[in-house]
C-alpha cells in the first residue's frame, strides 16, 4: 500500500461512519452515502455487499453529492431510492387500499401479481409492514364494516353484505368472534346482555372486575371506584349491569388473589375482545413468563411485525383485562418503564411483586 492510500484508510477507518458501512447498519441509512473508487458506485450504509477497502472509500453527505463526485447508485442496494422499508410500506399500503375497495377478498396470488412480486414474497412483505396476513387484514377489515354499518340506520342484513360477505351464514359463522354477540344485539349496545360486576379494592387501590357469560371481561385498575363504573359503562352501554351475587364475590376474590400475586396465574376463563392485530399482541403478551419483561419491540418481532412498535404499544393501551393480560411486562428497549394505563407506579410494584416470586 503506497502512503497516500495508508493515510486514505486512516482517515476512512477514523471515521465513525466506517463502523455504520462494517456493520451494514440499517439505522444509518440517509444519514449518509459512501462511494467505492475501484467500483464507481455510491451505496447506502446498510448495503449487503462485500465490505470494500478502507482506501477505496469516500463517504457524502447525499446521493446527489455522491453523483456530483462521477458516482453511479449501486445496483443491490439502490441508494437513488427511497429505503426499502419505505418502499415496502408504500407498496404494502396499496395493497390495503384495493383490498378495502374490492367487492371479493382478493386472493394472495391476485394481491402478488398486482405488486410484481411472488406470492411468498409478497406474503412475508405484507406480515412485515403490517402484522398480518394479507387475509387476516382482509378479515380485519371487514370486521370494521360491519361495525360501522351496524352503527348506522341500515338493516342489520345490509350492513352484512357491504362489508364485503357473500353469505350472512358466512357472516353469523364469525360474529360471536368478531362482535363478541349477535349483530342485533350489537347494534343494541349490548342490550340484553348480563354482565355481572363487583367494585373492590386492593393493594394497588380500587379494583373492578366484571364477567359475562362467556368469562372475565374486564379488570380495571384506579384510584376512583366510580370511573372504573363509567368506564364499564361505556363499553357496554346498553348492556344489563348486574351487581354480583355471593357466587359472583368469589370469582372477584379469586381475581383479586391473582393481582397480589401475578405469578400464581388466573385459572378462569377470559373473554377478550380485540381487533386481529391486538388479539396477537394480547397473545404474545401471556407467554412472558412471570418475572420476566419484553420491550414493545421485542413483542412487534415476535408477532412477525418488526415496524409496528407503536401499533403494539397502542394495543397494549387498549388492554382491558389487566394483569391477566400483562402488558405491565412491556419495557423501554433501555429496561425503562413506559405508559401504562393503569399508572406507572401500579406497573412498577407489580413487576417488583414478580421479580420476588
Amino acid at each position: 500500500m503506497t502512503a497516500r492510500a495508508a493515510r486514505q484508510a486512516a482517515t476512512t477507518t477514523g471515521d465513525p461512519r466506517w463502523a455504520a458501512v462494517v456493520a451494514c447498519d440499517p439505522a444509518a441509512d440517509g444519514s449518509f452515502f459512501y462511494s467505492v473508487g475501484t467500483t464507481g458506485v455510491y451505496c447506502r450504509p446498510s448495503c449487503a455487499a462485500r465490505t470494500p477497502r478502507p482506501e477505496n472509500v469516500a463517504f457524502h453527505a447525499t446521493a446527489a453529492d455522491a453523483e456530483q463526485a462521477g458516482f453511479r447508485p449501486c445496483r443491490r442496494c439502490r441508494p437513488d431510492l427511497p429505503p426499502l422499508a419505505e418502499r415496502q410500506a408504500a407498496l404494502v399500503a396499496g395493497l390495503c387500499r384495493l383490498i378495502e375497495q374490492s367487492a371479493q377478498i382478493p386472493s394472495l396470488g391476485e394481491l402478488a401479481a398486482h405488486a410484481g412480486l411472488s406470492a411468498c414474497h409478497l406474503h412475508r412483505v405484507f406480515k412485515v409492514v403490517t402484522g398480518l396476513t394479507p387475509r387476516a387484514y382482509a378479515a380485519a377489515w371487514r370486521a370494521r364494516r360491519v361495525h360501522a354499518g351496524l352503527a348506522g340506520p341500515a338493516p342489520v342484513t345490509a350492513a352484512i353484505y357491504d362489508a364485503g360477505y357473500n353469505a350472512g351464514s358466512r357472516f353469523y359463522a364469525e360474529s360471536d368472534r368478531i362482535l363478541g354477540m349477535t349483530p342485533t344485539r350489537y347494534r343494541a349496545g349490548g342490550s340484553g346482555m348480563a354482565i355481572r360486576f363487583a367494585v373492590g379494592q386492593c393493594s394497588l387501590g380500587a379494583i373492578l372486575v366484571a364477567a359475562s357469560e362467556r368469562g372475565v371481561c374486564a379488570i380495571l385498575l384506579g384510584d376512583d371506584p366510580g370511573m372504573l363504573v363509567r368506564d364499564l359503562e361505556d363499553r357496554f352501554p346498553r348492556a344489563d349491569l348486574l351487581g354480583g351475587d355471593a357466587g359472583f364475590e368469589q370469582l372477584v376474590a379469586t381475581v383479586v388473589g391473582f393481582v397480589e400475586a401475578p405469578g400464581r396465574g388466573l385459572a378462569l376463563p377470559l373473554d377478550v375482545r380485540g381487533t386481529a392485530f391486538q388479539q396477537r399482541v394480547w397473545q404474545a403478551l401471556r407467554e412472558i413468563p412471570a418475572g420476566a419483561t419484553a420491550s414493545y419491540a421485542e413483542i412487534a418481532r415476535r408477532i412477525g411485525a418488526p415496524q409496528a412498535v407503536r401499533a403494539v404499544a397502542g394495543a397494549c393501551a387498549a388492554n382491558a383485562l389487566a394483569v391477566a393480560i400483562p402488558c405491565h411486562r412491556v419495557v423501554r428497549s433501555d429496561g425503562g418503564l413506559a405508559g401504562y394505563r393503569w399508572g406507572i407506579e401500579r406497573k412498577r410494584v407489580l413487576l417488583e411483586r414478580e421479580a420476588k416470586g
